[in-house]
């Protein structure tokens, strides 16, 4: 029952200042468990005005499935990602995720500013006019994504193949002994967190550009891709 689900848990109708209402966020939120505190994370972060794209893991229970679904259809800005994956921990499924629904959303009728990941275990410590104000005070047209060139201890994440097993409920990634080939057009690798704020522009040459499909595919078989790609992609000259 929609009705009850907004009101018993209390979710925001309408946005909260002007401010927000003319600036809309994108998220990202990749889940496989715990509904609950799904359910809490988003309606913490839940605004009117923003537009939310669920990745639940393929690998989930169905009954879990059904739970998120029958919360997704009381939204009309939330959607469950047309392409799911079997996620693995570390492994480039994970970063798949994040690309499937970033081509959902850059098909949205929802003019949205910044896309935010997250995943089912996060919380917001801050309101959504914090982050906004924050993104508009130091970040206005750029994207946060930090890191550092890639330290020789992180080496390995990208000098040799690694694969993922899914299989009887395990899954994980584990190395090969085959050698990567040098990342395509010469690019210095970065490290950095998985995590993102990204402008919308950014998402677009991600998803278009062929220096960024390149690096996706050599991406495929490294070591949690998600930790180097976005930070590797935005310190492209230009």
């Amino acid at each position: 029952n929609c009705s009850m689900v907004l009101k018993t848990l209390h979710f925001i109708t309408r946005p909260l200042s002007d401010e927000e209402g003319n600036f809309s966020l994108a998220y990202i939120i990749t889940i496989h468990k715990d509904l609950e505190m799904f359910v809490k994370l988003l309606r913490a972060i839940y605004m009117p005005q923003n537009i939310y794209c669920i990745h639940v893991d393929e690998k989930s229970p169905k009954d879990y499935k059904a739970a998120v679904q029958n919360i997704v259809n009381c939204f009309e800005n939330i959607f469950i990602s047309s392409k799911r994956e079997n996620v693995v921990y570390a492994g480039f499924s994970r970063l798949q995720a994040d690309i499937n629904c970033m081509r959902d959303l850059v098909h949205s009728k929802i003019q949205w500013n910044y896309v935010i990941n997250l995943c089912g275990q996060d919380y917001p410590i801050k309101t959504n006019k914090d982050i906004i104000q924050y993104i508009k005070s130091k970040w206005n047209g750029k994207n946060m994504t930090p890191g550092v060139v890639q330290p020789r201890h992180m080496k390995h994440r990208t000098q040799v193949s690694y694969r993922e097993y899914v299989h009887s409920g395990m899954s994980y990634v584990y190395p090969t002994k085959n050698i990567k080939a040098k990342p395509p057009y010469n690019l210095t690798i970065y490290f950095g967190s998985a995590y993102y704020i990204l402008t919308k522009e950014f998402v677009q040459f991600t998803l278009t550009d062929a220096r960024a499909k390149d690096l996706l595919e050599w991406s495929r078989d490294t070591y949690s891709p998600d930790e180097h790609y976005w930070v590797t992609l935005n310190r492209l000259n230009g």
